[in-house]
């Protein structure tokens, strides 16, 4: 049993009427990306098990027919991804599995690369190692007392706690519906997860597809009544 994450549809089961959501999590799973991949796997899409696993997340979310103010088919239902393909497509699915018939995904390019800084500078820590530099990133934040230390311009990311704090104030702000489903990229949902939820992650230790966190607010829409880890898989975790 995987302690850190809670099932997906566990935890849509477990809310209250009163509750609203902000859904954020890793897209589905995906093809193979090679080291020496030109574009960093941009173009590489889903499986055809990570379709069905994100058509099954979806189903997992009891949402309402009617009209939406998002414009969606559905009223208690909206859909936010990073452009890339694989994000867009498991948006879609998880939307297919709610019941939404031709689900309308708004496509934010800060889900993309929602933490870099310094886009040269980030490019060289894909050159040197993803998940090395991801990590090495994460560990000299934690250290910090408040989550954050001083950088200079040239830093291929943000201060992990103010940029955390602000990927949430942006779902806040986005989200129009009782479900609101945030489709990103693990190299933006780790930094959430570590930072909103205390999880650790290594090279060798890093989050599944379909995982991420899931923020529960009051029918106020900005109360959080708690943060909890969730995967729509067996477990969280990938072992290398």
């Amino acid at each position: 049993m995987d302690s850190d994450f809670l099932k997906a549809s566990d935890f849509f089961a477990s809310l209250k009427d009163d509750e609203r959501v902000y859904l954020l999590v890793r897209h589905g799973e995906r093809g193979h990306i090679t080291p020496n991949d030109p574009d960093y796997g941009a173009h590489v899409g889903l499986t055809e098990r990570g379709r069905e696993q994100a058509l099954a997340l979806g189903r997992a979310i009891s949402v309402e027919k009617g009209e939406s103010s998002c414009g969606a088919p559905s009223a208690d239902v909206c859909f936010f991804s990073s452009p890339v393909g694989r994000c867009v497509e498991t948006a879609e699915c998880i939307g297919k599995g709610c019941g939404v018939e031709s689900p309308e995904v708004e496509k934010l390019d800060c889900l993309a690369e929602f933490y870099v800084q310094n886009y040269d500078s980030y490019t060289k820590v894909l050159k040197a190692g993803f998940y090395e530099g991801i990590c090495l990133w994460l560990d000299a934040n934690s250290r910090d007392a408040d989550g954050g230390v001083v950088q200079d311009a040239d830093a291929p990311f943000y201060p992990l706690a103010d940029r955390s704090e602000e990927m949430l104030s942006m779902m806040f702000e986005m989200g129009r519906a009782r479900f609101n489903v945030f489709v990103s990229h693990d190299a933006w949902v780790v930094p959430c997860l570590v930072h909103f939820c205390g999880l650790k992650f290594t090279p060798q230790r890093w989050m599944n597809f379909l995982t991420g966190m899931a923020v529960v607010v009051g029918s106020d829409g900005q109360t959080v009544r708690r943060i909890v880890p969730v995967t729509a898989l067996e477990t969280g975790w990938l072992d290398f």
